[in-house]
């Protein structure tokens, strides 16, 4: 097992979106709550339902985001790669995981666990209200992409009801005439 240095760590996430507006003495803050978890391959970071007690960033690996419920097989969501963040709607809203999210390949993740980030909130911490203010931008990303990825499904179903509709017709008139 290699160790990791603070200026590996420092330097990683100087290059990773969600701390991009951070600067090097705002990350040293931050890092002092991170936790390095190792994740085997096939192994759970979290699973849907589970409390929301952290936030995570993966330093090396790739995860997939999975999702199923009592109707639906389980299905991959996507896949996380090195600098992706995920979790971090726990920080925010404090409910359970909405998605499983397990290491494709072992994994090098840091957790940022929620008490002790409201817990730097809670102390005006400028490099924690700077990270709540990406993951809301984060968010807002993805909201706009479902939104616009379930447009153009409902579109592609109105148009296959339609194309449905009107053979019906065609086929009628040619059969009364």
């Amino acid at each position: 097992m290699t160790t990791i240095t603070l200026e590996q760590i420092i330097n990683f996430l100087l290059e990773a979106p969600m701390f991009a507006e951070l600067d090097a003495a705002e990350l040293s803050e931050i890092v002092h709550i991170m936790q390095v978890q190792k994740v085997r391959a096939g192994s759970a970071v979290f699973r849907e339902g589970d409390a929301g007690d952290a936030w995570y960033v993966i330093f090396a690996g790739q995860a997939e985001v999975l999702k199923g419920n009592e109707f639906l097989p389980t299905q991959r969501l996507g896949v996380l790669g090195e600098k992706a963040c995920f979790g971090e709607m726990a920080i925010l809203d404090h409910s359970a995981r909405s998605a499983s999210v397990v290491a494709l390949q072992d994994c090098t993740v840091f957790r940022f666990p929620r008490r002790d980030f409201e817990e730097l909130l809670a102390a005006g911490n400028l490099a924690a209200y700077k990270l709540i203010y990406q993951m809301a931008r984060v968010l807002c990303t993805r909201q706009r992409r479902i939104t616009q990825e379930l447009t153009d499904a409902l579109a592609a179903r109105e148009s296959e009801l339609l194309r449905a509709a009107s053979m019906g017709v065609v086929q009628g008139q040619s059969v009364s005439e």
